[in-house]
């Protein structure tokens, strides 16, 4: 398919998912692609973080690293006011932490600059 792309870590290269489960991008205010599926390359921390300032103020989430080198990749929100409660319970991946890699281009890309078809799961 035209479309589709794996998902790496910008630090290590790991692979971390693919765009078959990307279910969401939300651009506006966090820059993420949602996936509802990844690698076993991706680790959650078990405690919970509180966001204090910024777009994450006031949701507890559990942050996501690369398994290999660490990385900061994201999140999954635990608990969030109305507007981001779609993202609840989903893989978050920063789009600025994150490389693809366009199987159909054979190229590799910052995640920041492909735009994926629309998907949204705020609806």
């Amino acid at each position: 398919p035209a479309e589709c792309a794996m998902f790496q870590c910008g630090g290590c290269w790991a692979v971390l998912g693919d765009s078959l489960h990307l279910c969401a991008q939300e651009e506006r205010r966090l820059g993420l692609l949602v996936c509802y599926r990844v690698t076993n390359n991706v680790v959650w921390e078990d405690s919970l973080m509180i966001g204090l300032e910024g777009a994450l103020l006031g949701c507890a989430y559990n942050v996501l690293s690369c398994q290999s080198c660490g990385s900061n990749l994201g999140f999954i929100l635990y608990s969030a006011p109305s507007d981001l409660a779609y993202l609840r319970g989903l893989f978050c991946f920063f789009k600025d932490s994150i490389i693809c890699y366009l199987l159909e281009k054979q190229i590799i890309i910052q995640a920041s600059k492909v735009n994926f078809p629309a998907v949204t799961l705020e609806e």
